[in-house]
């Protein structure tokens, strides 16, 4: 997912099912003005405030403006988090805290998608019964055409693209421009029945069933199609409809009176109205929120500095905080490919010679980042707990093995060579000056090389020639995953076909042949879920032991929640809170 203000293109064994009412659900609710349990921190492993209580509005707000409310349409994290209180798609994340909600499960779809045996071909079964905001059924047809529409770039500019490179026809040029031409639409995808939709792949993805969890899988009737214009009142399928949409100012969401709980179990229809004020200032949305006038930062980006340094020291605020972990990955790729990096051992004394508490600083302290020692986030499945280079034990840095590996790469005085940043991430400014510090011990000399954001990865890092022309042998970045198995983090930064030669993400060109065939095993249709995710934590491991990657921290992000606000606990998956679920007191 890209969170541009912020998810990114690119199961442990398979957790086990956990409902809602399992994670602390309850019947009954807490009268307004009790504290219930309400505590720091409560929200990232419990359920605050459980209750089925019905009524009253909900009052969100956004600093930022959506890309758009089209579920075919947005790449933004916070929407997607939205789109649930009116789309389903066919799959969808388990509602609950912790690594629960981090599982796949049924949405519009009847079970999850199956596989045929060559894993060629994916088929997914609808609910039957369920209807549009309007009455009108919904069909495999409009599933079908949901993922068709997506295909137009010139129309709907957002979103992801996994459809055109996953399946049969990536040429298809989509609906609107010649509707009568295209009036078989996709041919890859077929609907044998009106609750049967088929996907067929150009080559076994065992992924797909995380690809049809994005909302451009929610269905949207051909006929109530308007382009660009379904944005401002996208056909409901979920719990809300929009009653109006002021574009960029403000969505009040009503009860949509056709909805069911079995359309969507992992949604809730708690709260009378919603209203979603977006474009506001995030310094007003935390005052706002601290005063009780606002229910939660839908932005999902967490709190400004001043409000975070009075919600600290204030108890009866601190109660109502979860410092979340993101699913981002704060590091620095280290180029296989420009020398003397081109030496592993040299690359090894980078790792240890690193000043991880400074790294850590840089990026806003414990709060905002924990130390971090593998390439997976803690919120990825598949991730295990390793230190090859004593991170987490020695934090400042091990400066004796750093320097055993300067004498093993042939530099045991050090060396030079240049570290590339976002030069308007002020954070990530500070995070290479203070990297250039720390390896200055052991005499590595860092230069420093500051570009612009926009076109980092098109223009500068991302692009090989360049980094190799201007001997950028440590390149800042940062990740997360469109979903979070091992898969969806690692392959677009550590798999060798993953390099480019411009937009690279796999910016250290790792090409470990080792790293490569594991990807290919994980990928074979016939290997079993459990297996395919004991690869991921083995391909961490080997990526490390490549030292290709700095890891510096897992990015953190101090959400405040109204103590009125009722089921509010942190998606894992979208290191926010669930706003599919959250009702009032």
């Amino acid at each position: 997912m890209k969170r541009r203000s912020t998810l990114s293109l690119a199961a442990c064994a398979v957790l086990a099912g956990v409902s809602l009412a399992a994670c602390g659900n309850s019947s009954t609710s807490s009268p307004s003005g009790t504290t219930g349990n309400e505590t720091f921190n409560a929200g990232n492993t419990r359920v605050v405030n459980p209750s089925r209580h019905a009524g009253g509005t909900l009052h969100l707000a956004m600093s930022a403006t959506p890309d758009s409310f089209d579920p075919g349409n947005t790449y933004y994290a916070e929407v997607w988090n939205l789109t649930r209180l009116w789309a389903t798609p066919l799959v969808t994340y388990k509602s609950c805290p912790g690594a629960c909600g981090l599982r796949i499960v049924p949405g519009l779809a009847t079970t999850l998608g199956q596989p045929s045996a060559n894993g060629l071909i994916w088929t997914y079964h609808l609910k039957h019964g369920v209807t549009f905001e309007d009455g009108a059924p919904v069909t495999a047809q409009d599933v079908k055409y949901a993922v068709e529409r997506t295909y137009d770039r010139s129309v709907l500019t957002n979103g992801p693209s996994y459809f055109p490179v996953l399946l049969q026809d990536p040429a298809y040029a989509g609906p609107y421009q010649d509707r009568a031409k295209n009036l078989m639409g996709l041919t890859s995808v077929t609907t044998p029945d009106n609750y049967t939709i088929q996907f067929h792949l150009q080559k076994p993805f065992p992924d797909f069933n995380y690809v049809a969890a994005i909302p451009q899988t929610a269905p949207v009737p051909p006929g109530k199609d308007t382009g660009s214009g379904y944005q401002l009142h996208p056909l409901s399928t979920g719990p809300y409809m929009f009653q109006s949409y002021q574009l960029n100012k403000q969505a009040v969401l009503v009860r949509n009176p056709r909805w069911k709980p079995y359309y969507d179990t992992e949604a809730k229809q708690l709260a009378s109205k919603i209203v979603i004020n977006v474009g506001v200032n995030p310094n007003d949305i935390d005052s706002r929120l601290m005063a009780g006038a606002l229910d939660i930062d839908a932005t999902g980006i967490g709190v400004q500095p001043a409000a975070r340094a009075k919600i600290l020291t204030s108890p009866s605020l601190k109660k109502n905080a979860d410092d979340a972990i993101t699913g981002f990955l704060s590091f620095a790729y280290l180029n296989t490919e420009v020398a003397p990096l081109n030496n592993v051992a040299c690359r090894r004394a980078v790792e240890y010679a690193a000043n991880k508490m400074d790294q850590q600083t840089a990026y806003g302290g414990p709060l905002a980042g924990a130390i971090a020692s593998t390439v997976m986030p803690p919120n990825i499945i598949g991730y295990q707990k390793f230190d090859l280079y004593e991170a987490t034990t020695k934090p400042a840095g091990d400066l004796a093995n750093a320097k055993q590996e300067l004498a093993a790469c042939g530099h045991p005085d050090g060396f030079t060579t240049g570290v590339a940043y976002r030069s308007n991430r002020p954070k990530e400014v500070q995070a290479a000056q203070d990297l250039q510090t720390a390896l200055s011990r052991v005499g590595i000399n860092l230069q420093l090389h500051g570009y612009p954001a926009d076109a980092y990865y098109t223009d500068f890092a991302g692009t090989p020639g360049y980094v190799h022309h201007h001997g950028l042998g440590v390149d800042f970045g940062e990740w997360a995953s469109d979903w979070p198995d091992g898969y969806g983090f690692l392959d677009e930064i550590s798999n060798g076909n993953a390099i480019a030669s411009s937009g690279n993400t796999n910016i250290a060109e790792l090409n470990d042949p080792a790293v490569n065939n594991m990807f290919a095993q994980a990928n074979k249709p016939t290997l079993s879920q459990g297996a395919r995710t004991a690869i991921w934590p083995q391909i961490d491991k080997q990526v490390m032991s490549d030292a290709a990657i700095l890891p510096e921290v897992y990015a953190k992000t101090l959400l405040y929640r109204n103590p009125d606000v009722t089921n509010a606990y942190v998606q894992a998956y979208y290191g926010m809170y669930n706003y599919a679920v959250l009702g009032l007191k």
